[in-house]
């Protein structure tokens, strides 16, 4: 197998000139001949001066190549796409996938014997991930790490589920400007991504449980030298497999795997996020994530992490108690152990090495859960035909049972322009509707699920409303809200008939969100919609791409040629 300099040659028609010439260019930049007969590993670099969450990518890529050269290989970084949530407009998920294209397509260009890809900030480990898969060399995944805590008037803060609670008063007239500007200094006192579990902290632990990464790396804070020494050990463990040629994500990513990450994803209370993601990343794949599967794992899957918005620690809380290891043993059978991970052995060695930490209470045993139901519930009915989600762990337990009237936005502009007039029909009881929020209507799926309470509502002192979209929600926030309504308003969808006044019933226990409208008046307003058109913002480039091919969320929200439809892959 052709490895090192001499892989994947630039076409000039004769191949011994492409090699002479692309020695002698990359001779430019002082490398020796020693060095470029090594095997390579790229190194992905995501840092971005708009992008704190990979603040500290810098320093890892230096560990990173140290490790590779202490094992004897060559490291050369290469530059992606960096996606951080709050600076992505319109919404970061609208850039996923073309971030997944340009890792993909940049680990096939340039010749590299494995590559370690770092990331964190919450559409960027899926999208690296996806690219892998696609591609199917080595890989080491490094997540970038949490932050640590804030604090503020002796209360610790984490972002962004403080972020969101914070606002909430501040919005309810319970702090002044001058709090709210304070606070805003302090919920992000380090680099790194949301200590909380978010969708960041979500899918580095899904990562580490499918075995991309290696063991503690989901959990161990950013700003922390064991961070560092982490990523130097993960260039190491990269070099290694340059020389072996394994293992492949598709070595890895075994049917077991995938419900090994179900089941953590359950456990951690997790962000619905990440079930798109896993989604995205199974139809890389032969394998495929099915809902009503999932389901069933939240019924059978305690949440035992302690952490917010679920719970009430922090990520460098689950980490000093035994990180994702301490986790797996305590989810005991629940997990297939028997999975092999890029360190080189199996779940079963991870779980052997799992730290006991006297006195911890952020990872609880299965006798003493946070939740005896995992933190996600799969509905259907006439509203979601394909399915919707709602986090369950992060709810008002009080609204899971619920019918109440609808009051319908038509998209988050209108939401945005009249949630706080006060002269709006809206009573606690009622159910928050928006629409076209979805892959399409928005486009790109926006965080708008987490829909604010009206003012007037909030000052009230009610906290909580039942809020239903085809939008997706981050997984800081908490709240009975009903996302990922399939298929999404902008196509067609059930979503699309609601109108204000009308009924809807929520339950969760049954699994059930519906609309108590009859089915003739349903189809009279089907018939009466108008016919899905191409919007001015998708008439060119990638926006056209992204309208023309893009999924639904229960298929991950994926491009639809991106899907591997069997063995044979797509491979080039």
């Amino acid at each position: 197998m052709t490895k090192g300099l001499k892989k994947g040659l630039t076409s000039y028609g004769d191949p011994g000139f492409s090699l002479f010439l692309r020695k002698a260019f990359i001779k430019a930049m002082g490398y020796s001949d020693d060095a470029l007969e090594r095997p390579i590993v790229g190194i992905t670099n995501t840092y971005s001066d708009y992008n704190p969450c990979h603040g500290n990518v810098p320093q890892l890529i230096e560990a990173v190549k140290r490790g590779v050269m202490l094992a004897g290989a060559m490291p050369m970084v290469f530059p992606t796409i960096s996606i951080a949530e709050s600076f992505s407009f319109p919404t970061s998920m609208y850039l996923r996938n073309l971030m997944a294209m340009d890792t993909e397509e940049m680990i096939r260009a340039q010749p590299m014997d494995a590559v370690v890809v770092i990331g964190g900030c919450d559409k960027t480990l899926p999208a690296q991930i996806m690219a892998a898969v696609s591609a199917d060399l080595p890989t080491v995944v490094i997540p970038v790490g949490p932050m640590v805590v804030g604090h503020h008037k002796g209360e610790v803060l984490g972002a962004c589920t403080d972020c969101r609670r914070m606002w909430g008063k501040f919005r309810a007239g319970e702090i002044d400007e001058a709090e709210i500007e304070a606070v805003n200094g302090r919920l992000a006192p380090s680099v790194g991504t949301c200590m909380v579990m978010g969708t960041a902290s979500t899918m580095a632990c899904i990562t580490e449980t499918l075995g991309l990464s290696l063991p503690m790396s989901a959990t161990i804070p950013a700003p922390h030298s064991e961070r560092v020494r982490s990523a130097e050990l993960s260039g190491k463990r990269a070099a290694e497999m340059a020389v072996t040629g394994g293992p492949r994500p598709s070595e890895l990513l075994t049917p077991a795997a995938f419900r090994n990450a179900q089941v953590v994803l359950q456990a951690i209370g997790g962000s619905t996020n990440g079930l798109i993601h896993l989604t995205a990343i199974a139809n890389r794949t032969e394998h495929r994530i099915d809902l009503a599967a999932f389901d069933q794992l939240g019924r059978d899957v305690p949440v035992l992490i302690d952490l917010k918005p679920s719970g009430s620690h922090y990520m460098e809380h689950f980490h000093h108690a035994g990180g994702v290891p301490k986790l797996m043993k305590q989810l005991g059978d629940l997990i297939d152990l028997d999975q092999k991970t890029v360190a080189g052995g199996t779940l079963r060695d991870v779980v052997a090495n799992a730290e006991e930490v006297p006195g911890q209470d952020a990872i609880r045993p299965r006798t003493n859960p946070i939740t005896p139901e995992g933190a996600m519930a799969v509905l259907h009915g006439n509203l979601a035909p394909r399915g919707a989600i709602i986090k369950h762990s992060a709810a008002s337990p009080k609204l899971l049972q619920h019918t109440g009237r609808a009051v319908v936005f038509e998209s988050v502009e209108d939401m945005t322009l009249r949630v706080d007039d006060p002269a709006l029909d809206v009573t606690a009881d009622d159910v928050l509707v928006l629409r076209n929020a979805g892959p399409k209507g928005a486009p790109g799926m926006p965080e708008a699920g987490y829909l604010p309470i009206p003012q007037k509502i909030l000052r009230t002192g009610v906290k909580d409303m039942v809020r239903i979209s085809d939008a997706r929600m981050s997984g800081t926030a908490f709240g009975t809200i009903v996302l990922h309504i399939t298929p999404e308003s902008a196509v067609g969808g059930p979503l699309a008939l609601v109108q204000t006044g009308d009924m809807i019933r929520l339950d969760v226990p049954k699994r059930r969100i519906d609309l108590l409208v009859d089915e003739v008046e349903l189809t009279q307003r089907q018939s009466a919609l108008p016919k899905p058109s191409t919007p001015e913002w998708a008439a060119r480039g990638y926006a056209h791409l992204f309208h023309e091919t893009i999924t639904q969320a229960d298929e991950g929200c994926d491009f639809d040629f991106m899907r591997r439809e069997g063995p044979a892959g797509l491979k080039r």
